[in-house]
């Protein structure tokens, strides 16, 4: 495993055939306490923010996204509180003992399998989140919908606004530092000799914005989420959406037309 390409709900993504919300299982309670103590010992990360983390209560974690172990330091840092966050369908489906592992460390922390589509498939997979936080959980997203490869802060994707003004959850912004350095996109391992850094910011309360159903408040809730992530994270910005090069002249067009989605 490379890339963790963890997804935030944006426009590509489903819940995986079958999955359907659920309170975390025993063996990602025990996964989570046993991975928790030894990531901690290993890479001694520096958390900062600890108290803006609600102890109880629905709360959306929103984060920049780096590397491949975001996932896990996202929850290695805010336990023994759970988390819940989506990813790959794929890291669930594998076979053999690769597959396993996969499966097994994914489980651990949390991950909940989604699968890329297109249309309806991005209000499943936040039909899907809404559930889980209607149980009082938290779950942790990124706004930038997959990992940036060169280091810079994209513009955020409006999925995770629209989850908050639809479910009045506050935001807790999360800029991470490091993680790049610690496995950067191509290893096989993480590297032992890097630190990780996890900022917490103060909750956002949303609600000012207006309502979900509004293009214009999902946008500007966005957009100061990332305002929140960068003053975290402190990296360089983006003016852009981090998505692959068009690869048609169809594309092409969809592209420089209106998306409401983001």
């Amino acid at each position: 495993m490379t890339s963790a390409d963890s997804v935030a709900p944006g426009p590509d993504e489903t819940p995986a055939a079958g999955d359907e919300p659920r309170r975390p299982s025993r063996f990602y309670d025990f996964g989570r306490r046993a991975l928790s103590p030894l990531a901690r010992a290993i890479y001694r990360p520096r958390v900062e923010g600890k108290a803006n983390i609600p102890p109880e209560g629905a709360v959306i974690f929103a984060s920049n996204h780096l590397s491949f172990i975001d996932s896990i330091a996202i929850p290695v840092a805010i336990a023994p509180r759970p988390v819940r966050f989506l990813a790959k369908s794929s890291y669930f489906e594998g076979t053999g003992v690769k597959g396993w592992l996969s499966r097994t460390l994914f489980t651990a922390v949390g991950a909940v399998p989604v699968r890329r589509g297109a249309g309806q498939a991005a209000l499943d997979a936040l039909e899907q989140q809404r559930q889980i936080l209607a149980t009082g959980a938290a779950v942790a997203l990124y706004p930038e919908g997959t990992r940036s490869l060169d280091g810079r802060l994209y513009k955020g994707r409006t999925g995770v606004a629209f989850l908050a003004l639809q479910t009045g959850a506050p935001v807790v912004p999360v800029g991470l530092i490091g993680t790049d350095r610690v496995m950067p996109v191509g290893a096989r391992f993480p590297s032992l000799r890097e630190r990780v850094t996890v900022r917490f910011g103060e909750p956002l309360d949303l609600a000012h914005h207006g309502a979900a159903s509004s293009g214009r408040a999902r946008r500007t809730a966005t957009d100061e989420i990332m305002a929140a992530i960068h003053a975290l994270s402190g990296q360089e910005l983006a003016d852009a959406f981090n998505e692959s090069p068009a690869q048609s002249p169809i594309e092409k067009i969809r592209r420089a037309l209106p998306h409401e989605r983001r």
